[in-house]
């Protein structure tokens, strides 16, 4: 049987590293649907980080059951979606929605995340002093399936062609 394009990839990595921007132009690129993964936190988990405190796994545990749905809803017609994703049990919890999900992983540094965070201001509820509780959160995807890891601190453009080309090479299951 011949390889099929993906149909769902979660942009991922930790705030500040271009996944809504990055996720957003790709799918318009695909003509895909795009999900923002922030809208899909609860009201409580919103406060939390406003008030700079980290969430936990049991805070992201409805969030992700919640992204895995729309995930699985949406698939059939292709799907970007923008998530940290910053566990591996976080992504294996995507997974189990729709088997052979991909994930595009934009690496960024500490200081460059800080910096684009912080340059947000009071436009988005995630505070700059809970950068580095998203690092410490992180488990690096490097050995799993189905990943393309790009360094967010390079050109947009560049980015998106680096991510179609890879969704057009990148065989995927469908459920």
């Amino acid at each position: 049987m011949p390889a099929c394009p993906p149909r769902a990839v979660v942009v991922m990595g930790v705030s500040g590293s271009g996944k809504s921007t990055v996720g957003e132009l790709l799918a318009r690129r695909q003509n895909w649907a795009f999900v923002e993964g922030d809208s899909f936190h609860s009201a409580e988990n919103h406060a939390k980080m406003r008030a700079g405190v980290p969430l936990t796994d049991e805070d992201r545990a409805s969030w992700l059951e919640a992204l895995g749905l729309e995930l699985a809803r949406l698939a059939a017609g292709g799907v970007v979606l923008s998530c940290s994703a910053l566990k591996r049990a976080y992504r294996q919890q995507l997974r189990s929605h729709v088997p052979g999900l991909t994930f595009i992983w934009l690496e960024v540094g500490r200081d460059a995340a800080h910096r684009r965070v912080a340059g947000r201001g009071d436009r988005h509820f995630f505070p700059a002093t809970l950068i580095d509780s998203q690092f410490a959160t992180l488990e690096p995807p490097r050995d799993e399936a189905g990943l393309l890891h790009l360094d967010s601190e390079r050109a947009l453009e560049e980015l998106l062609a680096h991510a179609t080309d890879w969704l057009q090479r990148t065989p995927h299951a469908h459920s």
